[in-house]
């Protein structure tokens, strides 16, 4: 939300056009209280010399963060193009790795979020990655996203492991997912990533906007 400063300029009224002297009248006598001085004369001519107030309304740029930009510690990141996905996933091991894949568009993904920051902070060993729709459509077409918020779970030679949608009223799907999948083991032979997609291709000829998952 945009914050709104008000500014106080001081605008001068226009100079008061000089009057010719008025003659002088016997019965008409002003002399200022001698116990103030000076400060009595100038307020005798203050009505005179009040300046316009005029309120200008300025709209600053909210710098806060926007809401997808937060992150919840150092085993959350953000990938931008296809290389750092599958990079970020090579470099994981033998980590559970979930990927969200969102849309800053998406309330459903807005609303999810702050519990998903919590649960990121509960699971230190578990990395979380973050996709943004938008900017990896090809990638997110040939992963079959069609609906978001959604889940990818991954785990080294295993590869993926599970992918659904899900909401803030079905965040136990999530939970579900981690306590199967996060349990202390050793996989043989190296990551296989997203296994035999070739996300590096052509994109698809024809792309559908994804959709946003239902509360």
């Amino acid at each position: 939300m945009a914050d709104v400063c008000f500014h106080l300029s001081l605008v001068a009224p226009p100079p008061t056009p000089l009057l010719p002297p008025r003659p002088h009248s016997p019965r008409l006598k002003v002399s200022p209280d001698p116990r103030l001085g000076a400060a009595s004369a100038a307020l005798a001519f203050l009505p005179r010399r009040l300046a316009r107030f005029t309120v200008h309304a300025v709209v600053a740029e909210d710098e806060r963060p926007k809401w997808w930009e937060k992150s919840a510690g150092p085993n959350m990141i953000d990938v931008h193009s296809t290389e750092e996905f599958i990079h970020a996933l090579s470099e994981a091991g033998d980590k559970l790795v979930i990927v969200e894949f969102y849309g800053t568009w998406c309330a459903s993904c807005r609303a999810l979020y702050p519990k998903l920051c919590r649960t990121v902070e509960e699971h230190p060993n578990i990395l979380f990655i973050k996709v943004n729709f938008d900017e990896n459509k090809p990638m997110c077409k040939r992963l079959n996203v069609r609906v978001l918020p959604y889940f990818h779970f991954y785990r080294g030679a295993d590869g993926l492991l599970e992918s659904f949608s899900c909401s803030l009223a079905k965040f136990q799907k999530i939970k579900d997912a981690i306590a199967m999948h996060n349990t202390d083991r050793c996989s043989i032979g190296p990551p296989t990533g997203v296994g035999d997609i070739d996300l590096l291709g052509r994109s698809p000829s024809q792309e559908k906007p994804a959709e946003a998952a239902s509360r």
